[in-house]
């Protein structure tokens, strides 16, 4: 795995990376910036889902939309982040606040973005220091701006468009959220229960195993019924929990992917988009 570092790799490295601290839990916001501040890796910074991350809520746009790109890469140049640096992402929520960040990252154009495998559990797990002391911002050499949107995010009007793609099998559209809320059997965050017609099922925390990132070969297995040659839209429920999906399909080999920034919220949002249910 190319972007998937170890604990002890981090420890070696620590003074050579920019670390950004995602932790988040959507049931309480705060409660990941209350971690933080008692204690994180040395040197981390941290960053917010939906103060840094997103954007604000709005009519259409889904839970969380994306974020300002000039603004967030104000943030992320003042604290350190710059071209031909190492950036250093991990959570505690099994990878998926690291993702969002990864995916935003990849879209302003860095490189060089690596997930802790097995998140802030296993730097505790392997007993490395830890504090509580915030480090000051420090802006570095360049970090230049640039948005490369068009290759990584789809909105809903193109979504919309290629529904008869999706359902032909000419491209893929795979729903990350639990079997459950994809089938339309239960819908516990969203107004509307159900997916998008032509969605297939690959829900996003079967990319992880035992708490770390399954291996490459086992996630190109995961994904073998998909032709590489074909595009792929990941989406969720609001933008995040696809972000996994799209960097295991990433570190598995997949060049064609992108995700459906708004997801399922954003969809039910258009009164007028069908949706589709299983009863069985």
């Amino acid at each position: 795995m190319n972007h998937i570092v170890s604990a002890d790799w981090v420890k070696e490295h620590i003074n050579e990376i920019t670390v950004i601290d995602c932790r988040f839990h959507l049931a309480v916001p705060d409660k990941g910036l209350i971690e933080y501040h008692e204690n994180h890796i040395p040197g981390a910074h941290y960053m917010d889902l939906n103060k840094d991350l997103s954007n604000k809520v709005d009519t259409h746009g889904g839970r969380h939309p994306l974020p300002d790109f000039q603004e967030l890469h104000r943030k992320l140049q003042n604290i350190g982040v710059h071209d031909g640096g190492k950036v250093l992402l991990y959570d505690d929520q099994n990878g998926a606040m690291a993702s969002r960040l990864w995916f935003l990252l990849k879209i302003l154009g860095h490189e060089h973005v690596l997930i802790l495998d097995g998140g802030y559990r296993e730097w505790l797990k392997q007993e490395y220091p830890v504090t509580p002391e915030v480090p000051l911002q420090e802006k570095r050499d360049t970090f230049t701006f640039k948005v490369i949107e068009e290759e990584f995010v789809m909105h809903m009007e193109e979504v919309k468009s290629q529904l008869s793609t999706f359902q032909s099998g000419a491209a893929y559209l795979l729903d990350a959220r639990e079997p459950n809320r994809y089938r339309g059997l239960e819908e516990p965050i969203d107004k509307v229960a159900g997916h998008i017609p032509g969605a297939l099922n690959f829900f996003w925390m079967e990319n992880m195993e035992n708490g770390k990132w399954k291996k490459t070969e086992a996630l190109q297995e995961r994904f073998s019924q998909l032709d590489p040659s074909k595009e792929i839209v990941v989406y969720c429920g609001s933008g995040v929990t696809a972000c996994p999906t799209f960097f295991a399909l990433k570190e598995a080999g997949y060049e064609k992917v992108k995700v459906y920034a708004g997801s399922w919220s954003d969809w039910i949002s258009y009164t007028d988009n069908p949706i589709s249910k299983i009863k069985n």
